[in-house]
């Protein structure tokens, strides 16, 4: 999952997203980012201006709370490489910096041909670095402090205990692709109802088979989609990610977005090698304009507009979504309609509208109509 600032660098996100990248515009600065704690494996910065020796290492401890027990963060920037006094006295920090957070330096080697290097440290696997330190700084955060809390949420200077039960989320590795997509994680517990009602486990599970139904008796033939031009989706609600799930022999990948007025459902996600982040919908998608092949929309839109107005929402799918590109609805009937309409009124094509009982589905390409010079002044 990529990210570049919102200066600048913004284009690079158009660039990663052209190529089928996962891509998303996102700065590092005063608040946590838009990501559960624990579920990244590797995270990487190159050429990278990143401050993370100020400020108490804030933007670093964001970082180790991303990573899982034992990942990895890579570090190619010129305090590496050089020794220029700035750049030595910056080293000097993150040294210190990352020995008082227990990551470990496992490499520092530098290219003999372009004169590049890179450090890489690893995230320790439990907590007796943290109990051994003689200094408590960065201190451990208070047990109030939710590690998963990440929309609109500032930045700390401190860091996270690791898991010690063994059946608690982060303990263990994930399993190996393809299992990992299809299997429960090993934290879902019985005991415990999912967003559907039924036992966790049973939930996920049931999820990915309703899915696996539908992308295969309905979206790769009923729709008249021709799959072969999708790159990059993006379901808008995404719940345990059945429907990415579900295109997983597809060339494409899936941007799963969890609302924030939604189970937490994000780490799930992770877990099965998936990718996405949390967000509310009603603001602005961080994100390069006309970048989405198709846009996946179930029973979202309805949930909406109890907290602000669908129109906004529908044009900031408009942005996002390249000419030429579909939304798929599934809604209840006066929703889907009202979305119908409102697409309409911006010049989309209706490819489907069906109605069955109390749901509708929706099919709309966006097409390449622009307003005439007399319909601008007007």
């Amino acid at each position: 999952m990529s990210f570049a600032p919102k200066d600048e660098h913004e284009a690079q996100v158009q660039f990663a997203l052209e190529r089928g990248i996962p891509a998303i515009s996102a700065v590092m600065g005063t608040k946590r980012l838009p990501f559960p704690s624990r579920v990244f494996d590797v995270v990487h910065c190159a050429r990278c201006r990143v401050p993370w020796h100020i400020e108490g290492g804030k933007l670093l401890l964001e970082l180790d709370r991303l990573l899982r027990p034992g990942g990895y963060f890579v570090w190619s920037a010129t305090p590496v490489y050089q020794k220029l006094p700035e750049d030595v006295e910056i080293w000097q920090a993150m040294s210190a910096l990352t020995s008082s957070m227990c990551w470990k330096m496992v490499n520092k080697v530098k290219d003999r041909v372009n004169r590049v290097g890179i450090a890489i440290y690893r995230k320790p696997t439990d907590n007796s670095c943290y109990e051994a330190r003689s200094e408590t700084n960065p201190p451990l955060c208070g047990e109030y402090d939710d590690p998963d809390a990440a929309w609109n949420i500032s930045l700390g200077a401190c860091m996270h205990k690791l898991p010690v039960d063994p059946t608690v989320r982060g303990s263990q590795w994930p399993e190996l692709w393809p299992l990992r997509l299809e299997k429960p994680p090993y934290w879902l517990r019985g005991s415990e109802a999912g967003v559907y009602g039924k036992p966790a486990p049973e939930d996920f599970q049931a999820d990915y088979e309703h899915w696996k139904r539908v992308v295969s008796n309905s979206y790769m033939n009923g729709l008249g989609i021709d799959w072969s031009t999708v790159r990059n989706v993006m379901d808008m609600k995404a719940v345990y990610a059945g429907f990415a799930a579900a295109l997983r022999d597809l060339k494409v990948w899936v941007m799963n977005v969890v609302p924030i007025d939604s189970p937490d459902t994000l780490p799930i996600i992770y877990e099965r090698g998936l990718f996405g982040l949390y967000h509310d919908w009603c603001e602005s998608f961080s994100t390069y304009p006309r970048t989405y092949d198709l846009v996946h929309a179930n029973h979202l839109f309805s949930k909406v507009k109890k907290r602000c107005e669908l129109l906004p929402v529908i044009v900031e799918v408009d942005r996002v979504l390249r000419p030429q590109g579909r939304l798929i609805v599934r809604d209840n009937i006066e929703t889907t309609s009202e979305v119908e309409n409102i697409l309409k009124s911006l010049h989309w094509e209706v490819r489907m509208s069906y109605f069955q009982e109390k749901e509708g589905l929706l099919l709309v390409q966006k097409t390449t109509w622009r307003p005439n010079e007399t319909e601008a002044k007007l």
